[in-house]
């Protein structure tokens, strides 16, 4: 006998005979009936059988939509991912209007915040600065050869070697040109080239390139990622250990050069899965302490930065430009004070703020009021005007021989010696 269960359903409620009964205490008997095992109601059956339809969840969604293998798009889509799509956050519209809320607004981003600081924009750089033309040359014709990689007929090195002594404006020269140029670059330092968790500063520079073909994808803006004292964090000074971490950055940065439109965050390949080609630029003092297959030609090119005098004058000169410092007493400065970085110059404005400092804290109540000024005072409640010191070549003078006398300090009185005495023995 063959069961059919698109007939319908008959409840009764008959108590009449006991043994008909399907269910005790007179509750809804579920009878089903059977049918005939004759032929002509099989063949009859079998000729108005529909075709079951699988109920779609809607017709706009993609929820049965397949890939080209044939496996279900939205299973592949998040096994391939590594993370959550967490970009569109509570938008009225794209989610149900239920879980938007009012709190955070109609149109809620939940990493706005993240995205906005994940790329430098440098409105700090207020001024108009000088740039060295030898710098500006050697940067901007590094991006422009990647971005036109895929049609120069020659090998284009992805990651850019800036290098040279202490305080030489590596890093500021580079975000001037950037500032320039319009780049919206991904900035990282060598602090995060290491971790306590293996594995996290490779993945962390994959991320961060990805990040930064996103600016290129969807912003229309040039980018790239700068890497400040590699060598710093990279590199191999004296005796020190080489680390997981270490092989795994040199190698990722490695493997960026030779295939730079193909990186993995941790999910499963796809065709289809192509990254922009995104300059590196990588600054440091001295290059020759990090892995030698990583800085090869080919994969980096290398700048000695080592500004001329005219550089410097130049810089000095438009760094003090708003104080009403003229250039001739600019080059008087650098010949008073010679084989000097860049960044000492900078020190000797700085320097020169300190007695209007300490004049601003009298004016203030003393230092046993700062804590209670700066710190405690009510909101509306205003401090004394700072009235920044005018500056003149003779306080400048007098700044950069107080801090000549302090390197010179350093450099003879050793006192690493004096608590070490007996290492001598």
């Amino acid at each position: 006998m063959a069961l059919f269960f698109n007939t319908p359903l008959h409840f009764h409620s008959s108590t009449s005979s006991s043994s008909s009964k399907l269910f005790s205490n007179n509750k809804p008997q579920l009878r089903i009936p059977l049918a005939s095992n004759s032929s002509n109601d099989v063949s009859n059956n079998e000729e108005t059988k529909e075709p079951k339809i699988k109920k779609r969840h809607s017709e706009q969604s993609s929820w049965e939509a397949k890939d080209e293998q044939g496996n279900d798009y939205l299973y592949v889509l998040g096994k391939e991912s590594a993370n959550m799509n967490i970009a569109v956050g509570a938008r009225a519209g794209v989610i149900d209007d239920l879980f938007v809320g009012d709190f955070l607004g109609k149109d809620a981003d939940i990493v706005f915040d993240y995205r906005q600081k994940a790329t430098r924009s440098f409105e700090y750089l207020q001024g108009d600065y000088y740039i060295a033309p030898s710098f500006m040359d050697i940067v901007a014709c590094h991006l422009v050869k990647n971005y036109l990689a895929d049609v120069l007929n020659t090998k284009v090195p992805l990651i850019l070697g800036i290098w040279g002594g202490k305080g030489q404006g590596k890093t500021f020269q580079t975000e001037l040109i950037f500032r320039a140029m319009g780049v919206e670059p991904i900035i990282m330092s060598a602090g995060e080239l290491e971790s306590e968790r293996a594995g996290e500063p490779g993945k962390l520079i994959r991320d961060r390139y990805r990040t930064a073909s996103l600016v290129v994808q969807n912003q229309g803006k040039m980018s790239c990622l700068m890497i400040n004292d590699i060598d710093a964090g990279l590199g191999r000074f004296g005796n020190t250990q080489m680390t997981v971490n270490n092989q795994i950055v040199a190698g990722t940065l490695m493997n960026l050069a030779d295939n730079p439109t193909r990186v993995s965050i941790g999910q499963d390949w796809r065709e289809n899965d192509v990254t922009n080609r995104i300059p590196i630029i990588v600054t440091g003092n001295d290059l020759s302490t990090i892995y030698a297959p990583l800085i090869r030609e080919g994969r980096m090119e290398k700048f000695y930065w080592s500004p001329t005098r005219e550089d410097i004058v130049n810089i000095v000169a438009r760094m003090y430009e708003k104080d009403g410092i003229t250039k001739d007493e600019v080059v008087t400065v650098v010949d008073t004070f010679p084989n000097q970085a860049l960044d000492f110059y900078g020190a000797l404005r700085s320097r020169t703020y300190d007695r209007s400092i300490l004049k601003w804290v009298e004016d203030t109540g003393g230092v046993e009021s700062l804590t209670k000024n700066l710190i405690g005072r009510k909101r509306m409640e205003k401090l004394p005007v700072f009235t920044p010191p005018t500056q003149t070549l003779e306080a400048l003078l007098e700044s950069g021989h107080s801090l000549l006398n302090e390197q010179k300090l350093v450099m003879t009185n050793k006192l690493s010696k004096e608590y070490l005495k007996n290492m001598d023995d």
